[in-house]
């Protein structure tokens, strides 16, 4: 059985919404950042969260933008590449779930997407008790200063057809000291629509996950 709560994360000045799943006995929860125009509803997060929910990892996919933002982003697209913003969002939802009583012990994760794995790099490079992160068609390269600044073990996903992408991630490996990894899934584009190319996204995430959340 699961506990799955809807919350309100105090973020500074702004609330945000978020879905959060505790399966029994979890002992860690990872904390999903969600890609450039996307929000914690993301079909393909969602689908990956239920992988690692099911390993025995709570997950809280929340919303990085309020619903005033995301107007104003939909029309400007700026919103979407403010990572030092995003970071501060993910950071100050991370400090909210350290502080609740039925979880405050868990082991923290990271999981990103697009320009949230930037997010999640950078807020990884800022505080020490993130234990893991993964990044699914992510765009570390936007958190290019802090990479080599991260300690959390770092796992890259990319799909095999996603040229551009496969450059940008395989240059920031090399900036990355961490223990890391990057994963090339073949056949599978940016969004990872292939069949089967979303499922194996989400086997490796929770075997990363679970190795190093345990630790």
């Amino acid at each position: 059985m699961s506990l799955e709560v809807s919350l309100k994360i105090p973020c500074g000045k702004v609330i945000l919404d978020g879905d959060l799943v505790i399966p029994q006995n979890a002992k860690a929860v990872v904390l999903f950042a969600h890609g450039s125009g996307s929000s914690r509803k993301s079909p393909r997060n969602r689908f990956v969260a239920g992988v690692l929910q099911k390993s025995g990892l709570a997950t809280l996919l929340f919303d990085l933008l309020t619903r005033e933002e995301e107007t104003e982003d939909n029309l400007t697209r700026a919103l979407r590449f403010d990572i030092p913003l995003l970071a501060k969002r993910l950071q100050e939802a991370t400090s909210w779930v350290k502080k609740q009583k039925s979880y405050k012990d868990f082991s923290i994760g990271y999981f990103g997407a697009s320009t949230g794995a930037a997010a999640a790099l950078l807020a990884a490079a800022k505080d020490l008790d993130v234990k893991a992160v993964v990044s699914r068609g992510g765009r570390p390269d936007l958190a290019k200063e802090h990479l080599p600044i991260v300690k959390a073990p770092t796992l890259l996903i990319v799909g095999g057809d996603d040229f551009d992408v496969i450059t940008l991630n395989s240059q920031a490996l090399a900036l990355l000291t961490c223990e890391k990894k990057l994963e090339i899934v073949p056949g599978a584009t940016h969004l990872f629509e292939e069949p089967g190319t979303l499922e194996k996204v989400a086997d490796l995430a929770s075997l990363w996950f679970c190795k190093n959340l345990s630790k």
